[in-house]
């Protein structure tokens, strides 16, 4: 353990050990996805109580987001990041020699919650930098929350599908056990930001929701483009299965390498924050994510453009999201762990609307009304970074 004033900058190392605990943390949302057909045929589910498993994770996610990452600006943050590692062992343990399909959905509920350890480390790096340095930091640790996200699909699919779905979990137990170590003994500690008990601290988020103007604009604004990020994910796979594509689930999940580009925009828009200001840097990172959209849908069919398309989306989205989060961390510094939870809340709210209505679109009026909607979700995005001062 260390103890490392405010406002400086972080070792190189410490930096990577962040970064590669987000990376990890959040891979426990999606390594599911792949092995659910495994554990179908196991359980012998219908495709309703399949769902059930993902939901359920990303319900966790959003029910810790709401009650468990305001406790960062009222406790010692790394003693909490050390209770959610403990408890993503123990939740992933349980999953791995699961009985029944009911443990499993608890397991994978407090999975879900336990994963709150990606948005304790954001808000914790973004405190213990300058303004000068935030960008940069949250550049890299953003890049480590894509490469967690585009990777676990692939990583779990592999594994499940040669040692079987329980080896998911248990791969997943013994790294947050590994990491956990690492971050009980080297995060350094830092004085709480609020003395509020509980539920008065619960209160209080929502109350800097309705007292920063700011906030709102930013969460708006973030929630409308990752909307338009998961009307294109949540559809894709169902648009390259058909003519004249007709790839399969794995020749589909090769696209997720492409999202890579995620990783470059999120390490750039990190160096350029700073140099363009958060607000036209968005604005130039709207510009592109539509642009993207607009080539997949003008040369609809066309294997190249759809590859150029997700490109430029995916670079855009975690190039806007990384701007967005430098100036939500600016709001207040004694309370981003409050803010960021909620800014993160409707973020993931957002997110969940773009899948809705993408599935509807697509169902309706196949491709071109998913990039109709996506750039019309891209356009509210921009009208809500508009309205902002920053």
């Amino acid at each position: 353990m260390t103890h490392l004033e405010p406002k400086q900058a972080l070792s190189p190392l410490l930096l990577l050990l962040m970064t590669t605990a987000i990376a990890a943390s959040a891979a426990n949302l999606y390594y599911n996805q792949p092995i659910l057909p495994l554990m179908a045929n196991e359980f012998n589910l219908s495709d309703g109580q399949l769902g059930s498993i993902p939901a359920l994770t990303q319900f966790g996610y959003a029910f810790a987001l709401l009650f468990i990452s305001p406790l960062g600006d009222s406790v010692i943050r790394r003693r909490l990041i050390g209770i959610l590692s403990c408890l993503l062992v123990v939740a992933c343990s349980v999953a791995a020699f699961a009985p029944t399909f009911l443990i499993v959905l608890v397991a994978v509920f407090v999975i879900g919650v336990s994963a709150n350890i990606t948005q304790q480390l954001i808000p914790f790096a973004a405190s213990l930098v300058s303004i000068k340095n935030k960008g940069a930091t949250l550049g890299t640790l953003m890049m480590g929350l894509t490469i967690g996200i585009l990777l676990s699909r692939t990583i779990s699919g592999v594994v499940g599908e040669q040692f079987g779905w329980r080896s998911v979990f248990i791969m997943s137990a013994l790294l947050a056990a590994f990491l956990g170590v690492l971050l009980w003994i080297y995060l350094p500690t830092n004085k709480p930001q609020a003395s509020l008990g509980y539920w008065p601290l619960i209160k209080s988020t929502l109350v800097l929701f309705t007292q920063h103007r700011s906030l709102q604009l930013f969460t708006l604004s973030g929630a409308f483009w990752f909307a338009s990020f998961n009307v294109l994910w949540a559809t894709l796979a169902i648009y390259v299965s058909e003519a004249p594509f007709d790839y399969n689930a794995q020749q589909a999940g090769y696209f997720g390498l492409i999202a890579l580009a995620g990783v470059i925009g999120a390490k750039a828009s990190g160096k350029w924050v700073n140099r363009l200001g958060a607000k036209t840097l968005i604005m130039i990172a709207l510009g592109l994510g539509a642009l993207g959209f607009a080539i997949t849908g003008i040369f609809a069919g066309n294997l190249v453009s759809l590859i150029i398309g997700i490109i430029l989306i995916d670079f855009a989205v975690f190039s806007a999201q990384v701007a967005n989060q430098v100036r939500v961390f600016s709001i207040d510094d004694s309370a981003q762990s409050r803010i960021n939870g909620i800014y993160m809340l409707g973020y993931y709210l957002g997110g969940a609307l773009g899948s809705i209505v993408g599935i509807s679109a697509f169902s309706l009026y196949q491709w071109p009304g998913v990039v109709v909607v996506s750039i019309l979700f891209i356009l509210l995005s921009g009208v809500f970074n508009s309205l902002a001062k920053s």
